[in-house]
């Protein structure tokens, strides 16, 4: 009987910290037809804009912790700035995306306290993955939530030179050695696990 009891209490222990361990856990999956991921490239005569579509997005991150987890996993085969021929050697020559399909943003720190309603600031630290390597970084991204709902938005710049991709500038043509990105996404928040 006593031996019963302990195994009943154990039990109700247990779920009762797993429970107060999930409470500080939360996930949110993004939503890739509400979001954009713009570019810019700046030249001497002109600017550049374009974008990319988002194939999926979800980053889980415990409140207490700030531990993170999750990806951002944008198309890089989708890059478009409205210039067949430039998108030709964007593609071909830059970014390399048949080799390189993909760029990837990997959390592993959120800082920052989201509240339930209202704006917030704050930084998410982790790998971003383009050209078939991983750069260290620090997003700054403004957070609205509003119940289950959320909308994020971040600017930031990669240095792709320096990061051993190709600078498209010509004789004639002289761009900058890094592009600008923005991105604006909505999302919910969800109990799924990324």
């Amino acid at each position: 009987m006593l031996s019963t009891l302990r195994l009943v209490t154990t039990a109700v222990l247990v779920s009762c910290l797993a429970t107060a361990v999930s409470l500080h856990a939360e996930t949110v999956v993004f939503d890739p037809a509400r979001t954009t991921v713009d570019f810019t490239l700046g030249d001497v005569l002109h600017t550049v804009h374009g974008g990319f579509k988002l194939k999926s997005g979800a980053i889980r991150f415990d409140t207490e912790t700030g531990k993170a987890s999750g990806s951002l996993v944008v198309d890089a085969t989708s890059g478009d700035s409205g210039n067949g021929a430039r998108d030709h050697r964007m593609h071909k020559n830059i970014l390399e995306s048949d080799r390189y399909p993909e760029i990837v943003f990997t959390p592993d720190v959120v800082s920052g306290k989201l509240s339930p309603t209202g704006t917030a600031q704050i930084q998410v630290h982790g790998f971003f993955r383009i050209h078939g390597a991983d750069h260290e970084m620090t997003l700054p991204f403004e957070v609205q939530r509003e119940g289950g709902q959320v909308t994020a938005a971040t600017q930031f710049s990669v240095p792709y030179v320096k990061w051993g991709m190709k600078n498209p500038s010509t004789f004639l043509l002289k761009v900058n050695d890094k592009v600008e990105i923005s991105i604006r996404t909505a999302g919910r928040f969800s109990e799924e696990k990324p």
